[in-house]
């Protein structure tokens, strides 16, 4: 059940960003950034107003941490196209990771399933788009965004391919694995001596 949700969580997040950053490559930079803002100025709030809210003899110190991130959230809503390029850099790292973390799940599958050199097609494309997007960011970062965006999306449906071809395949327990190996082993036997 672990598999499954992380899979599907990573196929989700990867769509949505996929589905945003192609329909609206010009303003994705700068609407990811003023998301990533609020997400600092939310709980920041919070915090400083219940320092402020609570009686003088309960107060410990002033959330010094809750002011940091309040000024960081206000400079990132305030000039988002500033860390829009910054977020080419992440998107892009985000991408070569994937990329090598579905390699590794391939290369881990092998060890219970045929799989298909075809299969390494698509991860590779995708952890070479995360290196393009990591060394040319400074680029038109409308097209940026589209090659991220893309990849994302083709990602997302190569998570749910291999989800359904090769994790749903994989022994649900060390013991089961073992057998399953060593099934494996008498059929070769089996073959050899016949």
């Amino acid at each position: 059940m672990k598999g499954l949700s992380y899979s599907f969580l990573r196929m989700i997040c990867a769509l949505v960003i996929g589905l945003i950053l192609v329909m609206f490559p010009n303003q994705a930079g700068d609407y990811f950034v003023i998301t990533i803002g609020v997400i600092f100025l939310v709980p920041s709030l919070v915090s400083i107003i219940a320092y402020f809210v609570q009686s003088a003899e309960t107060r410990f110190r002033f959330p010094i941490e809750g002011a940091g991130s309040l000024l960081f959230g206000l400079w990132l809503v305030i000039m988002p196209g500033f860390f829009a390029d910054l977020l080419t850099f992440i998107l892009g790292f985000i991408l070569l990771m994937g990329g090598v973390q579905q390699i590794a799940s391939l290369m881990a599958a092998r060890r219970w399933t045929v799989v298909p050199g075809g299969f390494y097609v698509v991860p590779v494309l995708i952890l070479l788009a995360g290196l393009v997007a990591l060394f040319n960011p400074t680029g038109v970062r409308s097209t940026a965004f589209i090659i991220i965006g893309v990849t994302s999306l083709i990602y997302a449906v190569s998570e749910l391919i291999n989800w359904f071809k090769f994790t749903r395949r994989r022994p649900k327990t060390p013991v089961a694995a073992a057998k399953a190996a060593k099934a494996d082993d008498d059929v070769e036997d089996a073959e050899i001596i016949g």
